[in-house]
């Protein structure tokens, strides 16, 4: 193949294996997985959520955990189905960053392995909340097109 045919050689096979709509289906689901299983755990075992709270500082604590639950559970609710996307897409993201500015504050621990994990914490955390915006961007950008049409 030549040097710029390779490429769009590729792209054209990658193409056929994530384009599909089952596959953009897994892939919502794994970036949701996290926020279902956490709304799932708070929801059956409602007193252990609240003690997460307080533990974290954030009071009343009861309902911060109600509304912890119905972020991830709603959130991911609307990412799956699609109604709202982006709308559920930003709520995580933003829910993402403040949970890590709470529970990984790295920056004001000692040096050593408990701050090396609570860094790379935040800054999966961080990596995370932008994926949840560039899905939010992409269904925001697909619908405008879509009335436009």
């Amino acid at each position: 193949m030549g040097g710029s045919s390779f490429p769009r050689a590729v792209a054209q096979a990658a193409r056929r294996v994530i384009a599909p709509a089952p596959v953009r289906a897994l892939a919502l689901l794994a970036l949701t997985a996290a926020y279902l299983q956490g709304g799932f755990v708070k929801l059956v075992d409602f007193p252990a959520a609240v003690a997460e709270a307080a533990h974290f500082g954030l009071e009343p604590a009861a309902p911060v955990a109600a509304l912890t639950i119905a972020v991830e559970l709603g959130g991911a609710a609307l990412v799956l189905s699609g109604v709202w996307r982006w709308l559920g897409a930003l709520g995580l993201a933003v829910f993402t960053l403040a949970a890590s500015f709470v529970a990984n504050r790295f920056w004001g621990m000692p040096a050593g392995p408990e701050r090396f994990m609570a860094a790379n914490a935040f800054f999966e955390h961080l990596g995370l909340a932008g994926a949840f915006v560039l899905v939010a961007w992409y269904d925001l950008i697909s619908s405008s097109r879509e009335v436009r049409a």
